[in-house]
């Protein structure tokens, strides 16, 4: 460690100084959060968070281990988890949905592939918590095959003209930005032809639609382009060759970045799936040896998730470019457990998940409830099981991959074949 780095121990104290006079404690029975969803997020709550984002910010605790000349303070990721277990027990910024996809997902891929004009107007803004970004991702035609989007950026002398739209984007209704691809060469094979853009969502030609979820929360969004007008200054990556980007946010969307774990429970093993205990206790079922066996099980499942998060992670960090593939590992296993887990807490709950007082003060089901209505959400989003399995198989344990007629043609030409196509071989 170079000299003039803080001693870590040094660094703590100063740390947990700070946090104690300047941020609030949590409340020692603070709800954990459900799998997905986190309300609405108003004008009143975004501006709080914001005010709270910046006061890290000021402080030198916004993007630790981010690069200095973007904003961050260029520290070793050791300080990074050093301060953040100083401030486990402290109120930090919550921007939901967009607030992990902005700083988990597309700030990381902006870092590994953006220019340095790109990443000084907005990394520094990101880490000061006045901009957001959600993720314009997936087209409604393409469905699983994110190659194929067919919303288009078209050249126009000195500037980008961007049609369309994009769904499932969480938060946008929100953020101030999305990260959105869109296809710039249509007589470029369909992964060869793609580039991302940074787009204010308040643009002229912008139009963000709520979607409803079974869960009652509207996160997702869609988004209409009408003649967006884009300049090359957003631009992120290099024009065309935007699938290796998309590769790099699949990555951290996938929890490939991660540094610590994100399975349920509780870190220690040796404390039983405690928010699991709870529920049998309030439910009166902790002396039912079925409800023993269940929270047994799920308590295994939550130790394997947490090393398999850890296995990842190392993986990645030793070799970024091999590492990447194992990603699909960390998918594959939420989507598995997550169902089996809140199926789990439901048959421990019984009727107590399923039913509950509608002056409540949330108006809200319980906690249970919506983690059973949310529990299939990671076998869908980013990517569903299947694609997963596609991916391990195909690109860690090499077996062959599935026939493709459209992979080596121009896209322009795979749109009109798909068009014409009746269904009949040979």
């Amino acid at each position: 460690m170079s000299e003039r780095l803080p001693q870590i121990v040094e660094y703590r104290r100063e740390a947990r100084n700070w946090l104690e006079s300047n941020l609030d404690k949590k409340e020692h029975h603070a709800p954990r959060p459900t799998i997905t969803g986190n309300g609405d997020i108003s004008e009143t709550k975004l501006a709080a968070q914001r005010a709270l984002q910046r006061k890290l910010f000021d402080a030198g605790y916004a993007g630790i281990s981010w690069p200095a000349e973007f904003g961050g303070q260029g520290l070793p990721k050791t300080y990074e988890r050093a301060f953040a277990a100083e401030a486990r027990g402290f109120v930090l910024p919550n921007f939901g949905v967009a607030g992990r996809t902005t700083f988990g997902v597309c700030a990381m891929t902006m870092l590994a592939h953006a220019s340095p004009g790109f990443l000084k107007r907005h990394i520094p803004r990101i880490l000061a918590g006045e901009r957001l970004f959600a993720q314009f991702f997936s087209d409604p035609e393409a469905g699983s095959d994110l190659a194929g989007v067919r919303t288009q950026a078209v050249r126009d002398g000195d500037r980008w003209i961007l049609n369309g739209s994009k769904i499932w984007s969480s938060g946008a209704y929100y953020a101030d930005y999305g990260m959105c691809l869109a296809r710039t060469d249509w007589d470029a094979p369909k992964h060869r032809g793609l580039t991302w853009f940074a787009v204010p969502i308040a643009a002229d030609g912008v139009t963000v639609r709520r979607i409803r979820q079974i869960n009652g929360d509207a996160e997702f969004c869609q988004e209409f382009f009408d003649d967006v007008v884009l300049g090359d200054e957003d631009v992120i990556g290099e024009v065309d060759e935007g699938w290796a980007v998309a590769r790099t946010m699949l990555l951290f969307e996938r929890g490939g970045g991660a540094t610590e774990t994100v399975a349920r429970g509780t870190g220690d093993a040796r404390v039983l799936a405690p928010d699991l205990v709870d529920l049998a206790a309030t439910a009166d079922r902790l002396g039912d040896p079925a409800v023993q066996q269940a929270i047994v099980r799920r308590h295994i499942d939550d130790i394997a998730r947490r090393g398999l998060d850890r296995r990842i992670a190392s993986v990645v960090s030793a070799d970024p470019v091999r590492g990447s593939a194992f990603a699909s590992y960390g998918k594959l296993a939420s989507g598995t457990f997550d169902p089996i887990r809140a199926n789990t807490a439901l048959e421990i709950a019984e009727g107590a998940a399923t039913t509950w007082p509608v002056d409540s003060d949330t108006g809200r089901p319980p906690r249970v409830a919506l983690d059973f209505l949310d529990s299939r959400f990671m076998a869908i989003a980013g990517g569903t099981n299947e694609m997963q399995r596609n991916s391990i198989g195909e690109r860690v344990l090499g077996l062959p991959r599935e026939p493709s007629f459209d992979t080596e043609r121009p896209f322009r030409e795979v749109i009109r074949s798909a068009r014409n196509w009746s269904g009949k071989v040979g």
